[in-house]
């Protein structure tokens, strides 16, 4: 039988991103938590992990076996808590990854905020415009928008949310104002990049569907939040979340354009592994985002259609 103690180590290692770490919680010695983990890929016949001086990386039985292990180690959480008070209690790491500009306006402060209140929880933010693998890189919870497309994870609904196309008053006064997709191809697109994806589109809705614009870019950036302060300065048109630029609309810093535009949906999702019972710091807060978003939503959304009329 797998020691309950060996899959410990192992979720903590992945979760940390060290091993060692994960064995000093846990009052051990690197030498005595790499004999663990060995014994534990002894008694299953598989690599979980694959070890170097810098890093520790999932195997495909690993990123597997890790899913498991949580969802056990969660359901065991979740018989203690029920036996007392302990089923509200949110406490261990919990890893939080998000967008750049989503992260650092809107999930960061949030996530900081129900720390303070969680006073047994430590707190990991990783705010980037990568796609993480949650499993690869330990996250508890990632907020992502728009389409999702990783069938191992499920997904809540935390806030809707579009994206349109900006500019700063100062570049409308030099170039002028477009008034229909066609007369982007004319002005200085400030594009999205990513690696492995190349730049990612601007996409309308259209009867038949999303369609990508035939578009160039003058500048592109894998950063959307530097993307957006690139805009504030008046380099250019950027394509952003609603949620991104409120506040910038709201300063009179950016202009939402193209009204007659449809878009399609880029709502705001929580997203973790898939798994039966969630330890209680995960659920808790979740639905601490879901009710701090909603507050904000109806002043978001309107705040941007306003500015477009």
């Amino acid at each position: 039988m797998v020691d309950l103690d060996a899959m410990q180590l192992f979720v903590r290692a992945v979760a940390d991103g060290s091993l060692s770490a994960a064995g000093r919680e846990l009052g051990l010695s690197p030498a005595a938590a790499s004999k663990r983990l060995t014994r534990l890929e002894q008694a299953l016949g598989v690599r979980l992990l694959q070890r170097s001086s810098r890093r520790l990386t999932l195997t495909d039985e690993g990123a597997a076996y890790y899913e498991r292990c949580v969802a056990i180690l969660a359901d065991l959480d979740e018989a203690h808590a029920s036996l007392g008070a302990g089923q509200m209690d949110a406490r261990g790491l919990l890893h939080v990854a998000a967008p750049a500009d989503l992260g650092r306006q809107w999930i960061a402060p949030l996530a900081a905020e129900f720390a303070a209140q969680h006073p047994k929880l430590r707190l990991r933010i990783s705010v980037s415009d990568a796609t993480l693998d949650l499993f690869e890189h330990g996250v508890d919870v990632a907020i992502r928008s728009g389409a999702l497309a990783d069938s191992r994870l499920v997904s809540r609904r935390l806030a809707l949310n579009h994206r349109v196309v900006c500019a700063a008053p100062a570049y409308l006064a030099r170039h002028g104002r477009p008034t229909h997709a066609d007369d982007l191809a004319g002005h200085a697109c400030l594009m999205l990049h990513r690696p492995g994806r190349g730049i990612l589109p601007w996409t309308l809705q259209t009867p038949e569907g999303p369609q990508a614009l035939r578009i160039e870019a003058a500048v592109t950036c894998d950063s959307g939040d530097l993307l957006r302060q690139l805009a504030v300065d008046g380099y250019g048109l950027t394509f952003k979340s609603a949620w991104d630029i409120a506040a910038d609309v709201r300063a009179g810093r950016l202009v939402p354009l193209l009204a007659d535009i449809a878009t399609p949906d880029a709502n705001i999702h929580a997203i973790y592994p898939s798994r039966r019972f969630l330890p209680a710091r995960i659920r808790l807060f979740v639905d601490f985002l879901h009710e701090r978003l909603q507050q904000h939503e109806a002043d978001v959304l309107d705040t941007v259609r306003q500015a477009m009329r």
